[in-house]
């Protein structure tokens, strides 16, 4: 790049972080200037300016790794594409600003000016987006991992007995991991009964409802009970509504209700212990 363009960038960078700071706050996205506080909004923006200076001082792929190490830490911290699209541009206008300033440029110099400061920022902005994409794409798919390993979890109330809550809508990707973790912990956990709670589940359509009904099948196939827990009223209403047959399924409309049933199944029962006993 032009030479008067990086000697410039290399004696004036801790002008630009203090200008460029306070530009940003100024004029920055609320969002995701909340999001950390201004001490470590601080080391961030000073990273900012040296990933930018490093384009003329590193070489390209130890400018790349600058670039992709810096994107992955604002990415995880919430910033959003658009704040560092406009960082850089508020970046390229404190830079001709601070150059004006120092330096009386013709109408034609200004112009060959920018086309250089613009030159600078173009591989810049390229490599940022590429690896903010990159790295967003990344974050996303462990994310969908870890809530696809939290969202249907067989859990053991009792010997022989299991509770499987279901929170939110119910598509036939999460039905498949529901199904394989039924009957895996069915297996592991030696059950007999196995409740379905669907108290968290907002609608019950016809597929759902097929999506349980194969489920029980699934369990019944593995020599288990299974009961169908949290039936509300609505839902009770819309099942009817869609002629769906449940009648190889034990309902309840509670889970508290359930599990009674449930230990019936197993021939036990809750008591009241009588005052004073041990």
């Amino acid at each position: 790049m032009n030479v008067e363009v990086a000697d410039f960038l290399k004696e004036h960078e801790a002008e630009l972080l203090e200008n460029w700071v306070d530009a940003m706050k100024k004029g920055g996205d609320d969002r995701s200037l909340s999001v950390i506080s201004d001490e470590f909004f601080q080391d961030i923006s000073k990273e900012f300016i040296e990933v930018a200076v490093s384009n003329i001082i590193d070489s390209e792929s130890g400018f790349n790794q600058k670039v992709e190490r810096f994107t992955e830490k604002v990415v995880r911290i919430g910033w959003e594409l658009a704040f560092l699209m406009d960082g850089l541009s508020t970046l390229k206008g404190l830079i001709l600003g601070l150059m004006r300033k120092e330096k009386d440029y013709s109408s034609e110099e200004t112009v060959e000016l920018i086309t250089e400061i613009d030159r600078w920022v173009a591989p810049m902005t390229k490599q940022i987006v590429e690896s903010y994409s990159n790295n967003w794409e990344k974050i996303v798919s462990l994310q969908k991992v870890a809530l696809q390993e939290l969202s249907a979890p067989l859990i053991p109330v009792f010997e022989k007995i299991s509770v499987m809550p279901l929170v939110g809508t119910i598509d036939t990707e999460r039905a498949r991991l529901i199904m394989e973790n039924l009957l895996s912990g069915v297996v592991k956990h030696r059950s007999e009964v196995v409740l379905i709670d669907i108290t968290g589940v907002p609608v019950v359509d016809t597929m759902v409802a097929h999506h349980i009904i194969q489920a029980a099948d699934a369990v019944r196939l593995v020599g288990s009970r299974c009961m169908l827990v949290g039936i509300r009223p609505e839902i009770a209403q819309t099942i009817v509504n869609l002629g769906i047959h449940l009648n190889q399924i034990t309902t309840t409309s509670t889970l508290q209700k359930g599990i009674e049933k449930a230990l019936e199944f197993t021939n036990r029962k809750i008591v009241a212990l009588k005052e004073g006993s041990d």
